[in-house]
């Protein structure tokens, strides 16, 4: 995990914030927030699980990795897909945003093409990607999603491979989870940068437990996000300037 050394200890004394990241990887990001001297509350709004046919998955991943471009989704699918096999390919690798080519250096992929604007259209604007015919093209990553990528990379002719590495479920919620929620201070921050795992918590709370979470300040990783959580009944939303954590937390700081 990236952190920004400009915050010091204290910036986020006296701030609860909830952490919507999936189940089990918001450990070292709860760490940080408590070194800065916040109070975390885990609300996982995603559950991550393997691919359904390992066999399957690991012959297509290594096929992959030997097309022309091979584009990884997010920084689960690095992990998801490095536990298939080795990363190790002579394509030119693109990562949809800093966070996925952070993971793809932890891997051993030190060269990766990364879009300014971190997101699918960001990536679709590279001029690597506007004229793709007939070229063998992997996207590894999970199903379903908005398909942006998917759509775009067809329509500019690439021979596409989907690779999918990993699936995104519901969480499973508990008691405890809708407490943490009714006792929270208008005053909490909340890290929103899946719009699925937004989705997932209007979905899955209880109205009490929804109407706390919407009366906090939603931190949000994108004018994507932005969008979703305003139609998700936040009001006050501050936006970050990625979905990396250093830049999460200074949204939160603020």
């Amino acid at each position: 995990m990236q952190l920004n050394s400009s915050l010091r200890d204290g910036a986020l004394r006296g701030r609860v914030l909830v952490i919507t990241r999936p189940v089990g990887t918001a450990g070292a990001l709860a760490r940080r927030v408590r070194t800065l001297g916040g109070t975390p509350v885990l609300l996982p709004g995603l559950a991550l699980r393997g691919p359904q046919d390992v066999a399957a998955a690991c012959a297509a991943l290594g096929e992959g990795l030997a097309d022309e471009l091979v584009i990884f989704t997010s920084p689960a699918a690095v992990i998801h897909a490095a536990a298939l096999a080795p990363l190790h390919s002579r394509a030119v690798v693109l990562a949809v945003g800093r966070g996925t080519a952070h993971a793809l250096r932890r891997q051993g992929v030190p060269d990766t093409l990364v879009p300014y604007q971190q997101d699918s259209e960001g990536l679709l604007d590279l001029p690597l990607l506007q004229d793709l015919r007939d070229r063998r093209v992997t996207l590894v990553g999970a199903p379903g999603g908005r398909g942006v990528l998917r759509a775009q990379l067809h329509a500019c002719g690439a021979r596409l491979r989907e690779v999918q590495v990993y699936r995104r479920v519901p969480p499973r919620l508990d008691r405890r989870h809708v407490q943490a929620l009714l006792d929270l201070p208008g005053s909490a921050r909340v890290l929103l940068s899946s719009h699925e795992g937004l989705q997932n918590l209007c979905s899955l709370l209880p109205l009490p437990a929804l109407a706390r979470l919407r009366a906090a300040i939603a931190v949000v990783s994108s004018q994507r996000l932005e969008a979703a959580a305003r139609d998700a009944g936040f009001t006050r939303i501050e936006r970050a300037s990625s979905a990396l954590a250093a830049d999460m937390l200074a949204a939160a700081a603020r």
